[in-house]
């Protein structure tokens, strides 16, 4: 990671180990990075929404970081996020979840790192939001090494 992109990081994660906070996540993050281990990004409490039942393997608990696998929406998801956070930030991470969660007025920022790969298939990042919502900015732009990271603020 280049200097620029880890002062980005580090200045700009929701939420950082040891903080306050929680993180929410769709089922395609979450098998995607195999639940990242057990740990979570920031180590904060984690809610993956998803239709399906936990994997069979996946214990509730891993290093006293709880997962709930939340089946009733992203709504809920961030309700429960916001019960255990805290007061700290929540991150939310995958296209569907924050296209719902933008149409459900539920984010105050969007940030985007933006990588010129081509993956070929996915969930296009604004494809079903909402013409009421609006993006004020960028209020930052930072270049790394093949990716440009974007924050704007949400606005109605």
């Amino acid at each position: 990671m280049t200097e620029p992109s880890a002062r980005y990081w580090t200045g700009t994660m929701p939420t950082k180990e040891g903080e306050p906070g929680a993180f929410v996540c769709g089922r395609g993050v979450f098998d995607y990075t195999n639940g990242w281990g057990g740990r979570p990004p920031g180590g904060q409490p984690t809610f993956v929404v998803t239709p399906r039942a936990p994997p069979e393997s996946w214990p509730p608990i891993e290093d006293g970081v709880p997962y709930t696998f939340v089946h009733d929406g992203v709504p809920s998801a961030v309700r429960q996020a916001k019960a255990v956070a805290g007061g700290g930030n929540i991150g939310l991470s995958g296209a569907s979840v924050a296209q719902l969660a933008l149409n459900a007025g539920l984010l105050v920022e969007v940030r985007i790192d933006l990588v010129p790969v081509f993956l070929g298939r996915g969930i296009g990042y604004f494809d079903d939001i909402d013409p009421s919502v609006r993006l004020d900015g960028p209020v930052q732009v930072v270049e790394g090494k093949r990716v440009t990271h974007l924050r704007y603020l949400v606005r109605r």
